[in-house]
Order: structure tokens, then sequence, then C-alpha cells
């Protein structure tokens, strides 16, 4: 097969008599690996092109032949057949290689977090360049930049946006915020889905700091409280979220 880089359509020969068969070449983040018979895994990707795609991945005749890892950032030539709900890599290469992650624990706690988060939000299958962007900006990050301890926070918040329920600024009263609304009040709590005021007055710290791409003045103890909340807040607003495993590990990257 012959391809460029980037996404777009690439004609296969088939059999005389029988129609050409068509492949794509995109970039993908792979989101998760299932093992499939001795030498094939199932990818699920998030690929530029089209979205979120399940892909069968064929091993060749060597057991140990290598295999997509999580949250690799991939070149993918692959089939696209409706018909069908798992489709065909037909080949598949790493497009860009980590430098600090693999190698670096906290790093790699992060990329088991993002991993978690991405897989359960990233669902549509509809090219989003915007998002597909995002996601490259965020594991960039995470192998390359230094302010760790705050970067699960970051992403949660950017994240929201990007799935379009980041709540608006707060104005000067406010003191609180709902997790259930998606907005920030003054005044008592009117439910238990409400921060409270001290947490309220850090996650506008975070959103600040975003804002004005500085870093947050939040302590170690209630970064914990603010990413517990922050991940309430997701399971409100994004259907079958659920519990994530990784959060007791990633609080070691946040003290």
């Amino acid at each position: 097969v012959q391809h460029e880089s980037g996404c777009g359509p690439v004609t296969v020969p088939s059999d005389p008599g029988r129609p050409l068969a068509m492949f794509h070449t995109t970039r993908a983040i792979a989101l998760r690996i299932i093992k499939h018979g001795e030498r094939s895994v199932v990818l699920t990707a998030y690929t530029e092109a089209f979205g979120t795609r399940a892909y069968l991945v064929r091993g060749g005749r060597n057991k140990a032949a290598p295999r997509p890892q999580p949250l690799d950032r991939l070149e993918l030539v692959v089939s696209e057949d409706q018909r069908n709900g798992i489709q065909t890599a037909r080949e598949w290469r790493v497009e860009r290689p980590y430098m600090r992650t693999r190698t670096d624990h906290a790093r790699g706690l992060l990329l088991l977090f993002a991993q978690e988060v991405l897989y359960r939000t990233l669902r549509e299958e509809v090219q989003d360049q915007g998002l597909f962007i995002f996601v490259q900006d965020v594991l960039e990050e995470i192998d390359s930049g230094e302010d760790l301890a705050h970067l699960p926070l970051f992403l949660l918040l950017r994240l929201a946006g990007q799935l379009g329920f980041r709540p608006e600024m707060p104005d000067a009263q406010d003191d609180g915020f709902d997790l259930r609304e998606g907005r920030f009040f003054s005044g008592p709590a009117v439910h238990g889905y409400c921060m409270d005021k001290e947490t309220s007055g850090a996650f506008m710290e975070l959103m600040r700091a975003e804002q004005d791409r500085d870093r947050p003045r939040i302590d170690p103890a209630m970064r914990k409280v603010l990413l517990e909340q922050q991940l309430t807040y997701f399971r409100l607003h994004v259907a079958g979220f659920g519990q994530l495993s990784s959060p007791e590990v990633i609080h070691a990257v946040l003290s």
C-alpha cells in the first residue's frame, strides 16, 4: 500500500472485475487495546478523520511483534465500511513517539489518568478537528510540560470546554459552584451537588489561572478535593462516565 502522511483516501487495486477497495490514512490516538486471538488486537482509536472507531489490527507471524500501546500517537491506514462495526487497520505506525512519558513514573500515571478520561468521553463517530488537536496538545503537555501537579485539573477544565459544559467565569460576588447546573452562584447551597466556599474559591483560582496562562496557587490537599469534585462534575454531565480507577494513584502526582 502506498500512502502519504496526513489524512486522505488511498485506492488499493483489487482483483480484476471487482470494485476498487478504498483505504484512508489518518492520524489517531489509541484509546484502548484488547487482545483478539493469538496475534491480533482490537484497537479503539480517536481518529482525525472519523472520530472514534474500533479497528482490528492483525499481528504478524511473530507473537513478539510490537503492538499499539494506550495513548500512542499513531498513523493508520484503515478501511471505512459503514456496514461493519469494527473496521480493519491495514497498517499502523507510531507517528509521534513520547520522549519522557514512557520512562517517567509521574508522567506515566498522568497518561493512565488521561486514557481513562478520554476513553470515557471521546465517543462521537464524527470528525472534529478542533477536538483532535486539543487531545494532541494534552498528550504533548503530559510528555513535555513541567507543572504536572495541576495538569489533571487543567485537563478536566479544558475538556469540559471542548465538550460544551465548561462554566462561565464567576461574578465578583459568587462564592459557590453548582455542579449540577454548571454555574457559579452566591449565597447558601440549594442542594447536595454544590462545592463548598473553599473548594469553589480554588476552582475560581484554577479558571483564572487557565485563562491567564498562569500557575494557580492551590495547595496539594485542595488539589485532591478539587479533582474529586471535577470528576463528579463530569459524572453529572457525561452519560456513562462512571467511576475511574486511576484517581487513587494520581493523587501521588497532585501532592
